[in-house]
């Protein structure tokens, strides 16, 4: 799967742009990268949100037990990847039919968080149970907002490219082509919004996350962390 993403929906993470600066290589634009997603995966589909957003999927070479899926609800798009362990409880839960997947849960969850503030985001991550990668983007209020399980057992990676865009992917040899050094895995456990404005750790959502500099001989540009509780020192 992939989404990509213009400067006006997310601003691309500082550290990703450092590792770019830091170390340059060969990038590509937004459109090559959607074009080459398209060339390389059979029976890909892609949808155009607006002039600002990019999302492609295809069923090519998944894997059984973790399926891809998408879905648009209320303007609200979702691209899930891999499988909910409580997706029967989750269903009664959110009031949805039996025959609702996963993507229509997540779309359904985000809808819960965006319309009865203060919900805490990772109160509805931290909820799903499994295996999962998910990009959701609501073009009502342009916000994006992506998560990946706590064992990072379904992959993400994000990046930046030629062009500034910051695409996700389950792919990180297709970004890595278009992104050059400006590319890290997505922290497991941890969701983004551009509502929080920052990565997050839904186990531990008050903890903060640094980004460790990759070296040259990795083709990371920077890896995510999670800090352990010993660093929020009490101010008491």
């Amino acid at each position: 799967m992939l989404g990509v993403f213009s400067s006006s929906i997310v601003s691309p993470p500082e550290e990703l742009v450092a590792a770019g600066c830091r170390t340059p290589s060969p990038k590509t634009t937004s459109a090559a990268l959607l074009n080459r997603f398209e060339q390389t995966n059979a029976s890909a589909v892609s949808v155009h949100v607006g002039d600002h957003v990019q999302l492609a999927y295809t069923h090519h070479k998944e894997s059984p037990l973790l399926p891809r899926s998408f879905a648009v609800k209320d303007d609200i798009f979702c691209l899930f990847e891999g499988a909910l362990d409580n997706l029967g409880s989750l269903r009664q839960q959110y009031g949805l039919a039996k025959s609702a997947n996963e993507v229509i849960l997540v779309i359904e969850a985000y809808k819960a968080l965006r319309d009865r503030a203060p919900y805490p985001a990772s109160h509805v991550v931290g909820h799903l149970s499994g295996s999962f990668a998910f990009v959701v983007f609501d073009k009502s209020t342009s916000t994006l907002f992506v998560a990946s399980d706590q064992y990072g057992k379904v992959p993400l990676y994000w990046g930046i490219t030629a062009d500034g865009y910051v695409a996700f992917a389950d792919d990180a040899e297709l970004l890595k082509g278009a992104c050059g050094k400006s590319l890290a895995s997505f922290p497991q456990g941890c969701f983004f919004s551009t509502t929080v404005g920052e990565l997050r750790s839904f186990e531990n959502p008050k903890n903060k996350i640094t980004a460790v500099p990759a070296t040259d001989e990795e083709i990371w540009g920077a890896t995510f962390k999670v800090e352990g509780p010993a660093v929020l020192a009490s101010t008491e």
